[in-house]
Formats: structure tokens, sequence, C-alpha cells
């Protein structure tokens, strides 16, 4: 097959872009040509991938993706599929790791935003592909969106296609993961006694960062002053940088931007944190459990089931109140339970699917295109 995709910007630290690209090199592997369009590209080249830079100008990022999309939809028709990771008209394929917009704008904001020009883009795209006369497959990352997706759009329920998650074999815990907890501890200059929150994702406010910090500030002097929050992720931490300083923790939140090598942080740590406002998925808190770390989260994540089903930490029940996570971060610190979460955690990962995901997805293009053919071949 002869492959685009499409993806409004790369970069290596998300989890979407991740994706993208484990997806891409599988198709290679295959025998398929990929060829990617997109606004811009941050990372090493892809010897096997030909990755194309589509000018823009507008500063604005819903009239960047306008422009992007009217001057690649009249390349599509030269593919056999056109595969979008973000939602964009003219994909046979896309891969649905956002969240349902209508449904998140409709939470989150009152009428007069659905009046704004930002509010149509979005919507317009999403209907796009959701729309009931759409001709979009949907590659559905998390079950629980797609009632959201069929409330809003009526989009025939045969249109999607579940995918298992699809955690790299690099995250599970090694045979050598007390030697790596304890080098990288030691480099960090954290002592046995001492406790790591770890944050990991680019999109500090989506994570629920401010919440992290607010329930930080709220532990106990004898708590604190023996742990520290590190966030790993791409994005600006000055609003939380002022925010901790207004709390009188800056010293103790350490910010590290984004890593590869988030496996060997998230062996040091001591509790992932991951409160966050809105998330599709949140592949973080299974590469948790891979790594045998106790998790404390909210049920708003797609994959917080995950962490319920391995008994493997606390989530928190919409709607989400901060007095309700001060006290479990709290109850977690104190907890006897912390090495049990991590012994449920190793026991769940070996008899969950929750690595196959990429194997699937690429399964689930080239039986579309199969599909596509077969439809062809009848009517003509």
């Amino acid at each position: 097959m002869r492959l685009v995709f499409c993806l409004f910007k790369y970069f290596p630290f998300g989890g979407l872009q991740r994706d993208f690209l484990r997806i891409a090199r599988e198709c290679v592997r295959r025998g398929h040509q990929v060829d990617v369009l997109t606004m811009a590209w941050e990372g090493n080249a892809e010897p096997d991938i030909s990755v194309n830079i589509i000018p823009v100008s507008s500063r604005q990022n819903h009239t960047r993706a306008q422009q992007f999309v009217r001057k690649i939809q009249p390349q599509l028709t030269n593919y056999d599929l056109a595969v979008g990771f973000n939602k964009m008209p003219g994909l046979d394929v896309y891969y649905a790791a956002d969240t349902c917009y209508q449904a998140k704008a409709r939470r989150q904001h009152g009428a007069w935003y659905r009046l704004t020009p930002r509010y149509r883009h979005l919507i317009a795209y999403e209907e796009s592909v959701f729309s009931a006369n759409a001709r979009t497959q949907i590659l559905l990352l998390s079950k629980a969106q797609q009632a959201e997706f069929i409330h809003f759009y009526e989009t025939p329920r045969e249109r999607f296609q579940l995918l298992p998650p699809g955690i790299q074999k690099d995250r599970v815990a090694p045979d050598n993961a007390a030697t790596i907890r304890s080098d990288i501890r030691k480099k960090l200059g954290i002592n046995k006694n001492e406790f790591i929150l770890l944050l990991i994702g680019s999109g500090f406010k989506t994570k629920g960062l401010d919440r992290v910090l607010l329930a930080y500030a709220a532990l106990p002097d004898k708590l604190r002053n023996f742990s520290y929050v590190y966030v790993i992720g791409k994005d600006d931490p000055k609003l939380f940088q002022r925010q901790a300083k207004k709390l009188g923790i800056a010293s103790r939140i350490k910010f590290l931007g984004g890593r590869h090598d988030v496996a060997d942080f998230l062996l040091a740590a001591d509790i992932l944190v991951h409160p966050a406002y809105n998330e599709n998925t949140g592949t973080v808190l299974l590469e948790a459990l891979v790594a045998g770390l106790p998790v404390l989260t909210t049920d708003i994540c797609g994959y917080a089931n995950y962490i319920n089903e391995a008994q493997a930490g606390i989530v928190l029940a919409s709607p989400f109140k901060q007095i309700e996570l001060n006290q479990a971060l709290r109850d977690m610190l104190f907890s006897l339970e912390r090495m049990t979460w991590k012994k449920n955690a190793l026991a769940f990962i070996q008899q969950a699917d929750i690595y196959s995901l990429i194997e699937k997805a690429v399964d689930a293009i080239e039986a579309i295109h199969n599909k596509g053919n077969s439809i062809a071949n009848i009517t003509s």
C-alpha cells in the first residue's frame, strides 16, 4: 500500500506522536510505503519514511490547521489510504487519540463559546470524521469515548474499531529494576526514606499539575519535607513555577523537560500522580503498571479502569474534588499497601493484553484497504 499519514505536528515526547511513529514504522516493516504530511517535525529523520513539511503562515492554531488541510487535500487522492492522527477532512482512517471535542466544550464552556471561530473550526473538523454521512473509519482507543461521538454525531457503530493498549516492552520492569531505581535516586540525591512523586505528560494543565501542586502543598510537614515532585514532559513550566513559589514549595518541584529515559524514572519513583482534567486514554498509567509503580489518578482517564482492575492504586471518582486528591495523596504516602500495589501491578501485566495496539492498528489499516478493494471490484 501507498499510505499518507497526516499529523499537525510531530515531537518526540507526546503520546500521540509516539504512537504515530510506531504505527508508521510497523507499516514500513510490513512492506508498505509511508509518506508523512505535517506542519512541523522535531526530532531525528526516519530513513524509511518520507516526511514532507507543509509551510503555513498563520499564528493561530486553528487557522494554521485550515491552511495545512487546504494545502494537503489535493495530495490525499494520490494514495491508497489517508490516515490521520488529528481530526480533519479527507481521511480514510482516523486514529482517535483525542477526546470528543463537542462533549468537552459543552462541559467546560457556556453557550457563548460556541460562537467563536475556534469552536466552529474544531467542530467542523470533528464532524468531518464522525458525522453519520462521513466515510472515515475510526480506530478507537477508549470505548468510553464511543458513546459521546455517537451521541453528538450519530456515527454508525460499524465504523469504530476498538484497539487494545500498546505499551512498549522497554517500559516493563527489568530484572535489575532495583539497581536502576537505586542508581537514579542516587543521582538525584534522594535517599531511601524520601518519596518521589512523578507526573509525566506534555501539557501540564491537562494532566492536572496544578492539582498536584495543591495536593503536595497540603501534605503534613513531615511528609512534604521528605518528598519531591518530579515533572517530565514538554511544556512551558513558568505558570506552575509561579504557583509553586506562591505555595512555598518551589524548592521541592523539579521540572526535567522531555526525556528519553522515562522508564528509569518510573522505576525510581514511589507514586505516579495523574489527576488529569481530560484524558482519552492515559498511556502513562499503563506504563506505571508495567514498571510496578502505584498510581493516583482520576476516572476521567480512559485507561483508569486498568488501575482498578489491577488494584494498583487509587482512582478518584468524578466530579473531581481537590480535597479528595489531597487526602488520597496523603493516604498513599502513609500507606503500608504500596508494596502490595506494586506486586498487584506486576501480576496483572502478566495476563492483560496491553501491548498489541500497534500491530492491531496496522492490521486494521490493512483490512480497511482490503475491504475497500473488494467493494471496488464488486461495483466495477
